[in-house]
């Protein structure tokens, strides 16, 4: 099962403890007395995170379900709006998507997976030369830009609009 990572031997846990993958046993461990990350104790199992009680009747986790979709796609759609609007489009969609992660598991995996690509990208950014890069063609840019306002206004010079005579 992909679980958005790309540690070797990670497997997916479901909210009752139980795995959803294989993995040697051996080896979860073997990662955490070595100094690096235990997922298992850095995250919460994939699965619902409504309170036992809810939990514990079908109809009444059922109806959570229906209510935290409904009030995630009401955020998404929210945020959709915003894209073309001012307003944090992105910012929103992924908070519409992080309401869904607390009871969905393909939006858990879906949110694991853009943070893991946020970081990547961040991390990216703050190469030396690919800094070095971006600076180069952002000065390119502006000189171009630069360079066409300067011949626009050679040649048509600025008229200011309440200047402007009726043709």
């Amino acid at each position: 099962m992909n679980t958005g990572s790309d540690e070797p031997g990670e497997g997916a846990v479901a909210t009752d403890g139980a795995k959803v993958s294989e993995e040697k046993a051996g080896e979860g461990s073997a990662r955490a007395a070595d100094g690096s990350r235990d997922e298992a104790s850095d995250h919460q199992g994939l699965g619902s995170r409504a309170p036992e009680f809810i939990k514990a009747r079908r109809a009444l986790h059922l109806s959570w379900q229906v209510g935290v979709f409904v009030v995630g796609l009401a955020v998404v759609v929210a945020g959709i709006i915003m894209l073309p609007l001012p307003g944090p489009g992105w910012v929103v969609i992924f908070g519409g998507m992080a309401i869904w992660a607390t009871e969905f598991v393909w939006a858990q995996l879906v949110l694991r997976w853009t943070k893991r690509k946020v970081t990547e990208a961040a991390q990216r950014a703050l190469d030396p030369k690919v800094r070095r890069r971006n600076i180069t063609l952002t000065v390119i840019g502006l000189v171009i830009i630069a360079a066409l306002v300067g011949v626009y206004l050679w040649k048509f010079g600025v008229v200011m609009p309440w200047k402007i005579k009726d043709q």
